[in-house]
């Protein structure tokens, strides 16, 4: 059976950030002016007014949204001062008057920036920091121009990060086929690099300088520093950019600046192979050397590669379900999202079991809590183990909840389903149940889950229906009572 996974941008920030709740300082009436509070009513009527606003969706119950919130407002404070004033605003994507925006711009999480120019006609996302001044740097740029002319050893200084991937056209005159697309190419993904172009590549700290054709030249912080591209039709120059872009082995690096290229490893739609290892391992030169010339081998054909630190690794540890003792561990999760574990990995064993997976021969790792010793509570707890016994094989009339520790609407529900239960407690045929969709493996062909907490209901026939009503306790029993079946006779007899 298939298993679901969740999108890689929740995955990124499941690995990155710690999911702890941030109460959001106080601040006066003046500072919260700052930013505009959108809804359904005037979305549509105040973006289309200006040519350039950011747009937060978030969610009340959402902690890095209360995080984020006193930064956003700082920030729009020091924008509004800009010449021109820079917009920064925010809907509550989880109002269910507001839901057609979460459609209509593809939020799959909260909080989303984007970034919205010409009256909302150019939807860019926002890649930058979520701190006050790192928001206001980064949004200076988005309003100046998508490339800057380098003419000067200073403009060299000021525009380009050595830690950063920096975009160069270079150009015998700033005319021509090659510099229009060029311009096309940097408006379009400004977002997410910076651009500059120059006719004099003498000035550029790394590549060829003797040059007298139109070259696009990308300087980056890691493998080879720079690669250059002669082709100037757009789409090539993406996809040159895109590659070119990548590290051949992502570091799972959780400074800022790296970010970037951590985003692009997990939002990558191929394979992903994660190496973890202790640093201080006695045989990680061998290591480090033979995974990077592994990740050579396999360039272009499907596989990305990341390799973390143990100890910086712990987001990692808990998402897949592997224990650190298990380390050196590979870890490789396909594009369906069906994982593969290799625990306690041998230098001379990465190469054949990499083998193994591209033959087909690998069994995929299911994720499960230990089966509870008790489970005597009237909401019963399922797990990956057991899941197959206690509901898709069950006799029984079952009722699933799959829920989040963290999300504020189970916990809201939490109550309502132990009354539930304890309703139905005289009743051996029905079964409450509930199991936790962040540390067990869920069917992707029998369940759907889009969020926390998604309630299903098996009957004893093995109809399964999904339950999308109120949720309150009558409800719930209400919704149960229509759908019951009678179990079969010799079920009967064991209850």
């Amino acid at each position: 059976m298939e298993f679901s996974r969740i999108s890689s941008v929740l995955l990124l920030c499941i690995f990155v950030v710690l999911s702890s709740s941030v109460s959001i300082s106080s601040a006066s009436e003046e500072e919260k002016e700052y930013v505009l509070t959108l809804d359904h009513s005037n979305f549509s009527e105040i973006v289309s007014k200006h040519n350039f606003i950011v747009v937060e969706f978030y969610a009340p119950w959402c902690g890095h949204c209360q995080q984020l919130a006193p930064e956003y407002e700082k920030a729009a404070s020091a924008l509004s001062s800009h010449d021109p004033a820079i917009v920064l605003a925010k809907i509550d994507a989880n109002a269910e008057e507001n839901k057609e925006f979460v459609e209509k711009f593809e939020i799959q999480g909260f909080p989303t920036i984007k970034i919205l120019r010409n009256g909302g006609e150019n939807v860019q996302d926002y890649k930058g920091p979520r701190e006050a001044d790192g928001i206001v740097t980064y949004l200076k740029k988005q309003v100046g121009p998508a490339s800057y002319e380098i003419k000067t050893s200073e403009d060299v200084e000021s525009l380009i990060d050595h830690k950063k991937i920096f975009i160069v056209g270079i150009f015998p005159k700033f005319s021509g086929e090659e510099y229009d697309n060029f311009m096309i190419l940097a408006e379009k993904l400004r977002s997410d690099y910076d651009f500059g172009h120059t006719t004099n590549p003498e000035l550029l700290p790394r590549g060829e300088s003797s040059i007298t054709k139109p070259t696009l030249r990308l300087l980056k912080p890691f493998d080879e520093l720079f690669v250059d591209s002669k082709e100037f039709n757009v789409e090539a120059m993406e996809k040159f950019i895109e590659e070119a872009s990548t590290p051949l082995v992502t570091l799972f690096d959780q400074s800022p600046e790296y970010s970037v290229f951590l985003t692009k490893y997990f939002e990558s739609a191929e394979a992903k192979v994660m190496f973890l290892v202790d640093y201080n391992h006695d045989k990680i030169d061998n290591f480090k050397s033979l995974y990077h010339e592994v990740a050579g081998l396999y360039k272009g054909k499907g596989l990305n590669f990341l390799i973390g630190n143990v100890p910086d690794s712990q987001g990692v540890f808990q998402y897949f379900g592997v224990k650190e003792d298990q380390a050196p561990v590979l870890i490789l999760q396909d594009t369906e999202g069906v994982n593969y574990v290799k625990p306690n990995v041998e230098v001379s064993q990465i190469v054949p079991w990499l083998k193994d997976y591209t033959e087909g021969k690998l069994k995929p790792f299911i994720k499960s809590e230990p089966i509870p010793e008790k489970n005597d509570e009237p909401v019963k707890v399922v797990v990956a183990k057991s899941l197959r016994e206690m509901v898709l094989d069950s006799k029984k009339n079952v009722l699933l909840e799959i829920y989040a520790p963290w999300c504020g609407h189970c916990k809201k529900l939490a109550p309502i389903l132990d009354e539930v239960a304890v309703s139905f407690e005289k009743d051996p045929s029905v079964v409450i149940a509930k199991l936790d969709g962040t540390q067990n493996d869920i069917p992707s062909d029998t369940f759907d889950v889009k969020g926390y907490p998604s309630l299903y209901f098996r009957s004893a026939s093995g109809k399964f229906t999904s339950y999308d009503g109120n949720r309150t306790k009558e409800d719930i029993i209400d919704f149960i009572h229509k759908n019951i079946e009678p179990v079969s006779e010799s079920l009967k007899d064991e209850l």
